[in-house]
């Protein structure tokens, strides 16, 4: 996969050969608010393969240590800078330090089925049962 990186900012790494996730790096220092959120450009471009999409997800360290919470779509096609909004859910502020390890990149198989709209949809054995439809 092909990468470009803006100044400052770091290559996208594995901790493991067989992550899923590619780490990406913070190139600013803020501070996010305890209840707040903050937005962070990564500064890497990245051509995705057709048939993919880029999942940004949340660090598990930064979302069980401390509240911090990251979800985004990257759509192949898009070549401009990863741009992750980080959401602090825990009680107390948290600093970002540049060059710290901020979201994580995992690219995915995607399905693009063609749509086409109908008078009503096939019946199944759950239908329309959502949200505690199963009493439990």
């Amino acid at each position: 996969m092909k990468i470009t990186l803006d100044p400052g900012a770091v290559m996208p790494t594995r901790a493991h050969p067989t992550d899923a996730g590619l780490d990406l790096y913070s190139r600013q220092d803020i501070t996010i608010p305890a209840g707040g959120s903050a937005v962070f450009d990564t500064g890497v471009h990245v051509s995705l393969p057709d048939g993919t999409v880029g999942m940004l997800k949340s660090k598990s360290g930064l979302n069980v240590k401390q509240g911090i919470l990251c979800e985004g779509v990257i759509d192949a096609g898009y070549t401009g800078p990863i741009v992750a909004k980080l959401y602090n859910h825990g009680i107390e502020a948290v600093h970002v330090e540049v060059g710290m390890k901020i979201v994580q990149l995992v690219i995915l198989p995607v399905l693009a089925p063609e749509l086409e709209q109908v008078d009503s949809l096939e019946d199944t054995e759950r239908g329309a049962g959502g949200f505690g439809s199963t009493g439990k």
